[in-house]
């Protein structure tokens, strides 16, 4: 990113604090609306990229440089979006958000533990959890962008208009249209002890190997979608039916029996990671509902789980 020194005086900027004050709201921001942590980083470097590329005189003429950094972030995701759809396509196997640790477990792997990964300024709430993120997927570019930026941002139907390009009474309509998907698609909430409960039941019964015990957790139309990328091994199909479920969860357990299961929180709500030598191989993303899971998530791309590995020498230490 480009320098925020003053050009020819080796002097800070006195703007710098205020404009990098922004980092943790434009990151929160461009992960929901892309579903990447590292897309979302590389969003927020172009935003201040092309802020630093604008002399002091244009600077000083944006009266509100936050709403002029989320303006930029929110056309960037945008665009992005767009060609998304496309490269997900050509993506081998499912597609799955890439899976955030808790927050205080990130590092940035430097020698003294620094916490400086963008993961730490993401705010963990209701619209970060795997359930709903997987949602966002299923809508067009503009729904996605008037949900996010009405809904959980805040901004008026007028800002989002300027964003997708149609009128504010049309994103309106978009952000409606969303809330409807989103709505068809929730579950009856479940505490989140009771979830950690039922997901650590299912833990101890996937060690065990136990199907009935798996089969007795699962929803009789439970899900599991995996994630490879095509560049480990993973079914390019999601697994129906509770039975076909829990026996899928015994057939890993068995190819692997050194795999270590922990329990972690994913997305803010109650998960699990496997281990093999200390290297997390699949990070797991649960939908609980009533006393049921009913949706399993479970990311195995190394590129979307590998800062998982750096959390869990963060805890060893």
């Amino acid at each position: 990113m480009t320098t925020a020194s003053e050009p020819g005086h080796g002097r800070p900027d006195p703007s710098l604090s205020a404009i990098m004050s922004e980092r943790r709201q434009l990151i929160n921001l461009a992960y929901r609306l892309l579903g990447s942590l590292a897309d979302a980083e590389d969003v927020v470097q172009e935003t201040y990229a092309r802020w630093y590329v604008m002399s002091p005189q244009q600077q000083e003429a944006i009266e509100v440089p936050g709403a002029w950094l989320t303006k930029v972030a929110s056309h960037i995701c945008f665009d992005l979006l767009g060609s998304a759809r496309a490269r997900r396509e050509r993506y081998v196997g499912e597609w799955i958000p890439e899976p955030l640790p808790d927050r205080a477990g990130w590092i940035n792997g430097q020698p003294d533990g620094t916490t400086a990964d963008p993961a730490d300024r993401v705010t963990l709430d209701e619209s970060i959890t795997m359930a709903f993120l997987v949602v966002l997927e299923s809508m067009t570019p503009a729904e996605r962008v008037a949900l996010i930026l009405h809904d959980v941002f805040c901004h008026s139907f007028a800002e989002v208009a300027e964003i997708v390009g149609r009128t504010p009474a049309a994103c309106r309509q978009l952000a409606s249209s969303a809330r409807r998907r989103i709505r068809a698609a929730q579950d009856p909430a479940t505490p989140a002890a009771r979830q950690a409960d039922i997901v650590r039941d299912f833990k101890q019964a996937w060690e065990a190997k136990d199907i009935d015990a798996l089969i007795g957790l699962l929803d009789p139309d439970a899900t599991v979608i995996a994630d490879g990328g095509g560049l480990v091994s993973a079914v390019l199909r999601p697994i129906e039916g509770a039975e076909q479920v829990a026996r899928y969860a015994v057939a890993l357990a068995g190819w692997a029996p050194d795999m270590t299961i922990l329990e972690r929180t994913v997305n803010g709500q109650p998960g699990l990671v496997a281990q093999r030598d200390g290297v997390t191989v699949v990070v797991a993303a649960f939908a609980v509902a009533g006393d049921r899971i009913k949706h399993i998530w479970a990311v195995r791309n190394p590129e979307k789980i590998r800062p998982w590995t750096a959390t869990r020498r963060r805890a060893e230490l």
